[in-house]
């Protein structure tokens, strides 16, 4: 329960301290820019095309194609660590691809949403990075098992409407732009971000217990996870106020 991001659990980094080159924050940094460059030149590609569509529904088997392909990949990622460095930016890409179709669909409803989103959820990376170098933030043991135990009530209810949608129901009010709905979101979005802590903590034992060196591609996949996750919900929550 040391994380509740699932490509970041307690068990992740027990493996033993390796004897040649090891991990460290400022590879993972170096490792976490490059599949941010890798998911952003995808979600150009697959926005332009998004925009250029006659049809979008001409897209739907590309979204729910990357959607599924990601899906597998992440898997692949969490039981196979050592191929972090080749699924890592091949899960980047996919989800680049996913992430621009969506936010070309939220652009095209609500115009500079996207920015506005994006603006948010680095601005929220970077002061959540800060307030832990700095202290004001720690992972202790009670907060990391609130923050599991929160993130596993959310993709428990997520889960369910997943099911529910093939019955033709819905769990009324927290999908909506109502208040409920809005404020349902916005503690989503407050839980995603404290995961970046749990991140930030894990990756910091990695590096201090001298993981091997593909943890390092590993360790960014698992904060590109929760980056994902933060920008999706911040989407939601956006165009949740805009439709008011």
């Amino acid at each position: 329960m040391r994380t509740s991001n699932p490509a970041l659990n307690d068990k992740v980094f027990d493996l033993g301290r390796s004897t040649g080159n090891v991990m460290t924050i400022n590879g993972t940094v170096n490792r976490t820019g490059i599949l941010l460059c890798l998911l952003m030149f995808t979600a150009i590609f697959s926005w332009d095309r998004a925009y250029s569509a006659v049809d979008p529904g001409e897209l739907y088997p590309w979204l729910i194609g990357s959607g599924i392909a990601g899906f597998v990949v992440a898997l692949i990622t969490v039981f196979k660590k050592t191929a972090a460095p080749i699924t890592a930016p091949i899960y980047a890409a996919i989800e680049g691809i996913l992430l621009g179709i969506l936010s070309a669909f939220y652009e095209m409803q609500f115009p500079g949403l996207v920015f506005q989103a994006i603006l948010l959820t680095f601005g929220t990376l970077f002061a959540l990075l800060m307030a832990y170098r700095s202290g004001v933030i720690k992972a202790t043991e009670n907060f990391k098992l609130g923050v599991f135990a929160a993130t596993g009530g959310i993709a428990l209810i997520y889960l369910t409407t997943f099911i529910l949608s093939f019955f033709g129901v819905s769990i009324p009010y927290i999908h909506g732009s109502g208040t409920i709905g809005i404020l349902f979101s916005l503690f989503v979005v407050v839980i995603a971000a404290l995961n970046l802590v749990l991140d930030f903590d894990f990756i910091e034992r990695g590096a201090e217990r001298g993981a091997p060196k593909y943890m390092e591609w590993y360790a960014a996949f698992g904060l590109l996870v929760t980056l994902i996750w933060l920008y999706m919900e911040m989407l939601r929550l956006l165009s949740k106020l805009r439709s008011r």
